[in-house]
């Protein structure tokens, strides 16, 4: 279904000159060209899994880790 408010967007491209409407498709265009070819880094499992294997390895990680561990260790007693 189409939201209101795309249903306004398409409304007011109607009002706009035929330059203006060229200028708009052409940038929309250009936009979703310019997204389409950014990979996007999340959606790399190789690049996702090298970034856990560092922060595994952080010295600050593995203390903030420690920290947490020992904060909760209080609940593990009771099952939680």
């Amino acid at each position: 279904m189409v939201s209101s408010k795309l249903l306004e967007i398409v409304r007011d491209i109607r009002n706009l000159s035929l330059s203006e409407q060229q200028w708009l498709l052409e940038n929309l265009v250009n936009q979703i060209k310019s997204k389409a070819q950014q990979p996007s880094k999340f959606n790399d499992s190789a690049f996702l899994k090298s970034q856990l294997q560092e922060m595994a390895q952080d010295p600050e990680v593995q203390a903030e880790i420690a920290a947490i561990d020992e904060e909760f260790a209080i609940a593990e007693l009771d099952g939680l």
